[in-house]
């Protein structure tokens, strides 16, 4: 079976550097190759026709560019001798061109923050409308430090996407030998709307049956992995970025129960983007394997 490659969207900065070495870790543990991809996307200015480019990159700005990549994967090889790590240097929108990129890839990591945008800002727009659109997971790296040894979390809503955030996260947790920590968050009814006979010890107890119908496939295809369970009361957001700050890895599906159909990155996964204290892996679609 052939490994589809990680690419990892590079432009030198810290986030980005980050990023690589996120991936060039994932690259040795599943034999992929890494990709780096330097997107030259450039201002434009309205004009009656069409947008114009305000300036092209001339050969010395590509050559710097692509000093910039063989400096990085000459760090990789020292770190990753083991991994085969290529570049790219395209012209177009970052974003438009990583979502592309994921039709082949089995997985893109991006930095939290490129060299893009506003300072103000917790997340850069690329990772948001790559989130958004990719065709095939897309892991985020944020935090300040590594928890080798925390748990991967995935936060689980019943929805379709929800499913495959849990396919995924099973997966990551075998592969790393780490503990699976599943969490439900519920608005918990309020005590003039409860039918009689319930209250807030049954409705917990009918999530956490609904979660364990959820859980009996995962269980019985990776018997190795120790699953730990949380129905926690409150906002979903909050919960999820809580479960994140000892977790090595936390896991969303695009897009929840909740929102409006037309919003294409569900408030969760946003939440999570900005504000995780760890990676964060947004599942819209899974890669099929490749013979």
């Amino acid at each position: 079976m052939n490994v589809r490659p990680i690419t990892v969207g590079y432009d030198g900065s810290d986030g980005a550097r980050a990023a690589l070495g996120w991936a060039l870790d994932e690259a040795a543990r599943t034999g992929a190759q890494v990709s780096l991809l330097f997107a030259f996307e450039w201002p434009a200015v309205a004009s009656t026709v069409a947008p114009l480019a305000t300036t092209w990159p001339d050969q010395g700005v590509r050559d710097d560019a692509q000093k910039m990549l063989d400096a990085a994967i000459l760090d990789a090889f020292q770190t990753h001798p083991q991994v085969l790590v290529t570049r790219t240097v395209a012209d177009g929108p970052a974003a438009l061109l990583l979502r592309e990129r994921s039709r082949q890839a089995g997985l893109l990591v991006l930095g939290s923050r490129g060299h893009g945008g506003f300072t103000g800002l917790l997340l850069g727009s690329t990772s948001v409308a790559v989130t958004a659109h990719a065709h095939c997971p897309v892991v985020v790296v944020r935090g300040e430090r590594e928890r080798p040894d925390g748990p991967v979390v995935v936060g689980v809503d019943g929805s379709e996407c929800a499913q495959l955030a849990l396919e995924y996260a099973f997966a990551q947790a075998a592969a790393h030998g780490a503990e699976l920590r599943v969490v439900r968050a519920y608005q918990p009814v309020a005590s003039g709307e409860q039918p009689s006979g319930s209250g807030p010890d049954e409705q917990a107890g009918a999530e956490r049956a609904e979660l364990d119908e959820v859980l009996a496939d995962g269980r019985s295809r990776y018997p190795q992995v120790q699953v730990t369970v949380d129905v926690v009361p409150g906002p979903a957001g909050r919960v999820m970025v809580d479960a994140s700050r000892d977790a090595r890895l936390v896991v969303v599906g695009s897009r929840g129960r909740g929102g409006f159909g037309g919003l294409l990155l569900g408030s969760i996964s946003q939440q999570l983007l900005h504000h995780a204290h760890c990676p964060v892996a947004v599942i819209r679609e899974l890669p099929t394997t490749t013979d």
